[in-house]
């Protein structure tokens, strides 16, 4: 099962479901830069992320990205399943986010699993409800922050417990749906104000309190 036996649901399958999954064809990738999914791809089976992390986006006709949501190491992409049950072809892109490794469980396979084991019910399920509450907040970011709060947001949310969040000015811009320029103009508003710091790549926080202020003043 490659790297899948150390992700929780895989861990509890019945001895039947890990037969099943022992004799499938189950491919890792590890993903180059660029996407690896695109709109309009036909999906050949479930995506779960052994470890790194996917990034899942849509591309406006101006080019413009912006984020959709995350997929973390032992959660799979609702989207390739819903394509995957449905016959449907794929309706974002999807690009890896650092040095990530996916495992791809072929489509006929997880629908076995899915319909005898109840661990991959669960995770299918949990995965479900995690993508609505993803999209409503990054709804909820769009419709009632200006772009400042967004991209202060985006720092607290996803910095590191020290307070470091390893992303560049371009990332940010393609998570946030806007410009690398607009976002250098914030960035340097924040580090004018004394609220974070930057380095090449890099972010760390220097007044959390500031920036959660900035939020919801």
């Amino acid at each position: 099962m490659i790297a899948l036996e150390n992700i929780g649901p895989f861990r509890n399958l019945s001895e039947k479901g890990k037969q099943l999954l022992l004799q499938a064809r189950v491919s890792e990738i590890s993903p180059p830069a660029g996407p690896i999914l695109h709109k309009g791809q036909r999906i050949s089976g479930a995506y779960f992320v052994i470890r790194g992390r996917l990034r899942v986006y849509s591309l406006a006709p101006n080019g413009v990205e912006a984020t959709l949501y995350f997929i973390d190491p032992g959660e799979t992409c609702v989207f390739a399943l819903n394509s995957l049950f449905n016959d449907l072809l794929y309706p974002a892109w999807v690009q890896a986010e650092s040095d990530t490794t996916v495992a791809l469980i072929p489509g006929a396979t997880f629908r076995a699993l899915f319909e005898h084991e109840p661990p991959i019910q669960d995770v299918t399920v949990r995965a479900l409800s995690t993508l609505v509450f993803r999209l409503m907040a990054e709804l909820e970011q769009i419709h009632s922050y200006k772009l400042d709060q967004r991209l202060a947001n985006l720092i607290l949310v996803h910095a590191s417990a020290e307070g470091v969040l390893r992303m560049t000015q371009q990332q940010m811009a393609h998570h946030l749906g806007t410009t690398r320029e607009v976002v250098a103009r914030l960035m340097g508003e924040l580090v004018s104000a004394g609220l974070v710091e930057t380095r090449r790549g890099m972010t760390k926080i220097r007044d959390a309190a500031g920036m959660a202020h900035l939020i919801a003043p």
